[in-house]
């Protein structure tokens, strides 16, 4: 009696057929430390911030565009890093970015005078910008299908360790002399030391080197993370580990308008209101937080206190999120989670005491970063591998966007009060809320 041939599983199926190894924790950590000295680098801006207010005597308007400067960097430098990196691999992308924000980061150290400051700014979130799409999307593509949403989340809650330490920072370095704002960007230039580390280590892509018909060292990748799964005997791959030379594949136009084909259009257009809402209220209310409690009348390390309290809560916020994510599903965690940010930014708008600026500004803290897990988990699984990053980038250079025109508008909306300031950043929650219940759910599901 014969028996059907198998057929090879293909090397995409033998990763997603694998448990969470050692392989995988190494390039969680890997790209996870990476992610956290990028929120250190936007945390102390707005430590940085508060204490030239009064040391350079600058008013709100210049204090926004130190801020909107990294932001408009940002911008750009998502949407070109995700191009760039569905071109020439995501590895390489990540480690040029972190290495051209760290230094420029630490060159800020040395700024004269509020020019030089607000151009590295600039140069700084060209970097910054870059590399966390990619990141994210690298990581997507490695994870098993049945908890991806789930280490995405954990990708992302780097973000807290990585403001924490910026919190700490601002806390403990920025007040206690003329020139503490410079030592703490000083230690902002660590990250160009570690992309000399990333480079050396983390894996390549297993479905961009098959795109590009590199296939000996995607089989190469492959059998490490079996082998790190125990898989004595791995099964031979489902086509030949001779490479085969392809093109460079779709050009940029072509994977920008593959953005808008009719089985993507939905999805990338309540993605980028998702992205655009969510930037705004974090950024407009995160960034200017120590200094609206300085203007309030709290000192310069009172208010620094505070806001280290507030971002402990992202932490919990993560956890939350990351075991939701699985459980509930993608859009329903992430729209969860930005209702509660919404409730909670009024909540704080209106605080008058320190109680409430502490409990209101941590259920912010945790409900805001339990929806951005949620919301870069859901990101790169929307779009196949020959768009992935092109998407994941553009999504997040929108929303950058957004981080431009935040730190901008609060000088001016603070004119009418906190109360409305807040508000206005909880009914962009709202619309971000109502966009995410459009975005089409992956749970579970392999990637394209």
């Amino acid at each position: 009696m014969s028996t059907a041939p198998t057929t090879p599983r293909t090397r995409s199926e033998r990763l997603d057929a694998l448990p969470f190894t050692k392989a995988h924790g190494r390039l969680l950590v890997g790209s996870g430390v990476g992610w956290a000295l990028d929120a250190m680098d936007v945390g102390l801006v707005s430590f940085v911030l508060a204490q030239l207010a009064v040391q350079w005597q600058l008013g709100n308007t210049e204090l926004s565009w130190i801020a909107s400067a990294g932001f408009l960097g940002m911008a750009i430098g998502a949407t070109l890093g995700g191009l760039l990196a569905d071109r020439v691999g995501r590895r390489h992308v990540f480690a040029i970015t972190l290495l051209v924000f760290g230094i420029a980061t630490g060159a800020s150290a040395l700024a004269w005078g509020l020019g030089v400051l607000i151009v590295l700014r600039f140069i700084v979130g060209l970097g910054l910008g870059a590399e966390l799409p990619v990141a994210s999307t690298l990581m997507s593509e490695f994870a098993p299908p049945r908890i991806r949403g789930r280490i995405i989340v954990f990708l992302e809650a780097f973000w807290a360790i990585g403001w924490i330490a910026a919190a700490l920072i601002g806390y403990l370095v920025v007040p206690t002399s003329d020139d503490g704002w410079r030592w703490a960007l000083a230690i902002g230039a660590l990250p160009a030391v570690y992309a000399a580390i990333v480079r050396t280590r983390l894996p390549e892509s297993v479905r961009f080197l098959e795109s590009r018909g590199r296939h000996r060292e995607a089989e190469t990748v492959v059998r490490e993370f079996e082998a790190s799964a125990g898989v004595a005997h791995p099964e031979p791959a489902g086509d030949t580990t001779t490479d085969t030379p392809v093109s460079a594949g779709l050009s940029a136009g072509e994977r920008l308008r593959g953005l808008w084909v009719s089985t993507h259009r939905r999805d990338t257009g309540s993605l980028w209101i998702v992205w655009f809402c969510v930037n705004f209220s974090y950024y407009g209310a995160f960034i200017w937080i120590p200094t609206i409690l300085v203007a309030s009348g709290f000192s310069l390390v009172r208010s620094f206190g505070f806001t280290l309290i507030i971002t402990l809560a992202q932490i919990p916020g993560y956890a939350v999120s990351a075991w939701l994510i699985e459980a509930w599903g993608r859009k329903q965690t992430l729209a969860t989670f930005l209702a509660g940010s919404a409730v909670s930014a009024v909540l704080f708008g209106t605080a008058t005491t320190e109680p409430m600026i502490i409990v209101f500004g941590m259920c912010l803290s945790f409900c805001n970063l339990g929806a951005w897990g949620a919301l870069y988990a859901t990101t790169p699984e929307l779009y196949p591998t020959a768009l992935r990053a092109t998407g994941a980038g553009w999504a997040a250079g929108i929303g950058r966007i957004a981080s431009i025109i935040a730190p901008l508008s609060v000088p001016v909306l603070l004119l009418a009060g906190q109360a409305l300031l807040f508000s206005v950043f909880a009914a962009f929650f709202v619309v971000a809320a109502v966009a995410a219940l459009f975005l089409s759910d992956m749970r579970g599901r392999s990637l394209g």
